[in-house]
């Protein structure tokens, strides 16, 4: 049991949880296809948080052409490369499903404003630049154990 957990905090990403629920974000997610790495951005509504841990998962949701697309990303994946925080929301409530039934103007999140507000997002956009020096850190050691 002992040996799980010490496994787990070395996966975790220290940086990663700097968004809750409500929050507009751009989950910046690398895409690996054959031999080629990409990194793709998804932009949308933070709806909900699942599990605890190095397990805990967030599910994002927007609308393309009209259709709503949820995703869910892992919290602590090393694909993500980095989530900015676009707009904070203010929300009452841990888990916002009541939103995929909802249309048009009654879709939108109120958002939060003041000084308190803008703090807490320079912060957000701080340790989204973190874990982004943190991905291109292990990419690097990844590469560099390959070659040997």
């Amino acid at each position: 049991m002992d040996l799980i957990k010490t496994i787990e905090e070395q996966q975790r990403n220290p940086y990663a949880e700097n968004f809750k629920v409500g929050d507009t974000v751009k989950v910046f997610f690398e895409i690996i296809e054959g031999k080629t790495k990409r990194v793709q951005v998804f932009e949308g509504l933070v709806l909900c948080f699942k599990n605890e841990g190095v397990r805990k998962t967030f599910t994002v949701r927007k609308e393309s052409y009209g259709v709503g697309v949820e995703r869910v990303f892992p919290v602590h994946s090393p694909r993500i490369v980095k989530v900015e925080v676009v707009r904070p929301g203010k929300v009452r409530r841990s888990k916002i499903y009541y939103v995929r039934d909802k249309i048009g103007k009654a879709a939108k999140i109120k958002t939060l404003v003041g000084a308190h507000a803008a703090e807490m997002m320079t912060a957000s956009n701080e340790m989204a630049k973190k874990s982004e020096a943190r991905h291109a850190e292990l990419a690097k050691a990844k590469t560099e154990a390959a070659a040997k």
